[in-house]
């Protein structure tokens, strides 16, 4: 009988295995994170393996997930240029011609967010750990100041009313449906695949509809100077924090709370460096806040929790320095292929086929039940671009889960 691998050789060979999930999740439309940790969980316990391997394949999944998501975001749900002006910064770039750089500073933003996420990862939460029952005691008034610092950055008073409107809806819908229970064949994450499906999915297909497709795309030369790419990172690794270690912050809105701080006029380049700096240092936060503070604030770490694998830490923090050196690659050459191929398609036909790979998501995750949240949720997410204001205060729909007991 062959002996057994050495356990680094199997967390290795697992961390590989969960880059290629990583990579397959993020390139699917309307999958999220959370949803794709929590179903990986849901299967950990029939498959073999040391669970610390198991731990690795999750964490590189979710680390790979987090640089690849923009590439479908970027080609997918391209709206008409006159409503170019509310729509998401990403695909302002793409209505330009610079898609290829926007995937490229996407991927500068996740790797460099890295980079400073992993020295600064423990004296954080050594810090964090000092003030957080004080801060657990008064999140429902934290979340209140991010509140007004949102709908107080809006340009106008008319776009300020309309911004709290939509958040009161938002915080409604969540009201509504967050203590739903799902009835899918897959019935894990609660609501929360429809909510952001309908919400974040497919409003922006709807917009698509009547847009032109991804136009021709120039070549990917990064025009963003260094000194704001490096601060932009900055931001979104200051943001990937406040992710991490506060609930109902969502990557969209730590970024809209930072990004103040970066040097210069960034414009949507800074914001799609940001944002996904954010999105990918909140795993590596949020990692480090598990361990410490046994709070898992992503469906990846809920997933492992619940296989009960937070530690060792280092061979975790390995993985997850491999999988983001693997997503910083793959995004490049992944992301043109993605791009060109789509550009060549009829969109009219790729839009609906995404609206039904979004409808096919949430029906295995949630059921009729979730096609119905689904829908209502979409109707919702018409109307920050009708009012003219950011969907960021769409993530108001965490709230009642957050602030109500």
């Amino acid at each position: 009988m062959a002996a057994p691998a050495p356990v680094g050789l199997t967390a290795l060979g697992y961390t590989l295995v969960g880059v290629g999930l990583g990579t397959c999740s993020g390139l699917t439309p309307g999958l999220h994170a959370n949803n794709f940790a929590l179903l990986l969980a849901s299967v950990v316990p029939i498959l073999p393996g040391p669970p610390l391997a198991l731990g690795a394949a999750m964490l590189a999944a979710g680390v790979v997930h987090t640089f690849l998501d923009v590439v479908p975001a970027l080609a997918l749900g391209v709206p008409d240029p006159a409503t170019a002006a509310v729509t998401l910064p990403g695909h302002r770039l793409v209505l330009d011609g610079r898609g290829r750089e926007a995937l490229r500073l996407s991927a500068l933003g996740s790797g460099l967010a890295v980079v400073v996420a992993l020295p600064a990862a423990v004296p954080l939460t050594r810090g964090v750990e000092l003030v957080y029952p004080v801060l657990r005691r008064h999140i429902p008034f934290v979340l209140a100041a991010v509140a007004v610092f949102l709908v107080a950055t809006e340009p106008t008073r008319r776009r300020r009313v309309a911004a709290v409107a939509t958040l009161a809806v938002a915080a409604g819908l969540g009201w509504l449906t967050l203590d739903l229970e799902p009835t899918g064949a897959v019935a894990t994450g609660g609501v929360l695949a429809p909510l952001f499906a309908g919400l974040f999915g497919a409003p922006v297909l709807i917009e698509a509809l009547s847009g032109e497709g991804v136009p021709p795309q120039a070549d990917p030369t990064v025009t963003l100077d260094r000194r704001t790419v490096l601060g932009s990172a900055g931001a979104g690794a200051g943001a990937g924090a406040l992710v991490g270690y506060l609930p109902g912050v969502s990557a969209a809105v730590g970024t809209v709370l930072v990004l103040p701080v970066v040097p210069g006029r960034s414009g949507a380049r800074g914001f799609v460096v940001a944002s996904s700096g954010a999105n990918t240092a909140n795993t590596v936060f949020a990692l480090f806040a598990l361990v410490a503070l046994g709070t898992p604030r992503t469906g990846v770490m809920v997933a492992m929790e619940r296989s009960g694998v937070t530690d060792p830490l280092l061979p975790l923090v390995g993985a997850a320095c491999l999988a983001a050196a693997a997503g910083f690659a793959l995004v490049v050459s992944v992301g043109d292929v993605y791009l060109r191929t789509v550009g060549r398609l009829d969109y009219t036909r790729v839009s609906l086929a995404t609206g039904g790979v979004l409808v096919g998501v949430v029906s295995l995750f949630a059921g009729v039940l979730g096609l119905a949240v689904f829908a209502l949720a979409a109707l919702v997410g018409l109307l920050p671009p009708l009012l003219g204001v950011r969907r960021v205060h769409l993530m108001a729909v965490l709230a009642p889960a957050i602030v109500v007991p």
